[in-house]
C-alpha cells in the first residue's frame, strides 16, 4: 500500500474510526529542475527585494496582507501561529447529504482512507451505510495546520475523503457574463435531434489505460534515449523526509446507540443557504 500521509480517526457521532490517509492521485507531469549550465549545480530560489534587486535574509522577511494598493497590514509569526486551527487528528463529520448536491467546481482533490486494524468493522459499517443511503458525509479536517472542508464518499468497498474548496473560493456563473445569445438561444428540434444522435454515435466506455499525456511520454522517451547514450550529468541533491503523525484512538462500536440517543434529544436543524 502507498505510504500514509496522515493518521487519525473519523469522528462519527460518539464513534471513532481509526484511519490512514493515502493520496488517491499522483502527479505525472515533467518536473524540470534548474541547473547551472556551467557547473551542473542546482539553482535555487532566492528572496529578492523587487525594488533593489538585492537578496533579503530570512530574518528580515515580514509577512503582510495588502488592504489597499501599496498599503499592507503586517502580521507577526506569533499571530499567525495563534490563528492556525487546532490539529485534532480527526475527520469530524457534521452532516450528510446527497452526493449530487455538491457542485463539481467545489471538488478539489481525492484521498483514500485506509482502516486501522482496530477499526475495520466500524469502517465497513460507515462505508455500507453511505452506500445504502446514497449519502456522502460532510466533515472538517486539519492537515498540516490547514483546515479543510471535505466529503467522505464510497468507492466500491473503500472510503474516499474528497477535499472541497471553500464556497468563497468558487466563482459564480455570473463571472462568465453569458449573453442572451447563449441563455436564450432558440434551438430547433432538428438541431437538437442531430446533436443527440452525434453524442450517441460517439459514445465510448471509460478506458483510463487509453488516455496518455503525450508531452510527458515524448519527454520521458527522450530522457531514456539520452540516458542510454550516456548523456547524463552528475548533480548532488538531498531528499527530505516529511514528518509523520499518528493518533491513538479507540474502536467504539457500542457508542452508535448513544450517538442516536444524543441526536434524538436535539431539535432538527433547519436547512439554510448562504
Amino acid at each position: 500500500m502507498a505510504r500514509a500521509i496522515w493518521k487519525g480517526a473519523i469522528s462519527f457521532g460518539l464513534v471513532h474510526i481509526p484511519v490512514s490517509l493515502v493520496s488517491a492521485t499522483e502527479t505525472q507531469g515533467i518536473d524540470f529542475d534548474w541547473l547551472d549550465s556551467r557547473s551542473m549545480e542546482p539553482v535555487g530560489y532566492k528572496r529578492v527585494n523587487k525594488a533593489t534587486g538585492k537578496e533579503v535574509d530570512k530574518e528580515h522577511i515580514a509577512k503582510g496582507v495588502q488592504v489597499e494598493k501599496g498599503r499592507y497590514v503586517i502580521i507577526g509569526e506569533d499571530e499567525i501561529r495563534a490563528a492556525h486551527p487546532e490539529s485534532t487528528q480527526t475527520i469530524d463529520i457534521f452532516g450528510f447529504l446527497d452526493a449530487e448536491a455538491i457542485p463539481l467546481q467545489h471538488i478539489e482533490r481525492p484521498y483514500y482512507l485506509a482502516p486501522d486494524k482496530r477499526g475495520e468493522k466500524v469502517y465497513a459499517l460507515l462505508q455500507q451505510t453511505l452506500k445504502d443511503t446514497g449519502k456522502v458525509a460532510l466533515a472538517h479536517v486539519v492537515l498540516h495546520v490547514k483546515q479543510h472542508l471535505a466529503a467522505l464518499m464510497v468507492d466500491d468497498s473503500a472510503l474516499l475523503l474528497v477535499m472541497l474548496r471553500w464556497p468563497d473560493e468558487v466563482r459564480g456563473l455570473d463571472t462568465l457574463e453569458l449573453s442572451e445569445a447563449v441563455t436564450g438561444a432558440k434551438l430547433s428540434k432538428g438541431e437538437r435531434d442531430m446533436a443527440k444522435r452525434l453524442v450517441r454515435d460517439m459514445a465510448v466506455d471509460w478506458e483510463p489505460g487509453e488516455y496518455h499525456d503525450t508531452f510527458r511520454d515524448k519527454i520521458m522517451a527522450l530522457v531514456e534515449k539520452k540516458a542510454k547514450a550516456g548523456k547524463i550529468e552528475d548533480v548532488e541533491s538531498g531528499e527530505r523526509k516529511p514528518p509523520s503523525k499518528s493518533a491513538d484512538v479507540i474502536d467504539l462500536t457500542d457508542l452508535l446507540k448513544r450517538s442516536l440517543e444524543g441526536n434524538s434529544a436535539k431539535p432538527a436543524r433547519k436547512r439554510t443557504s448562504k
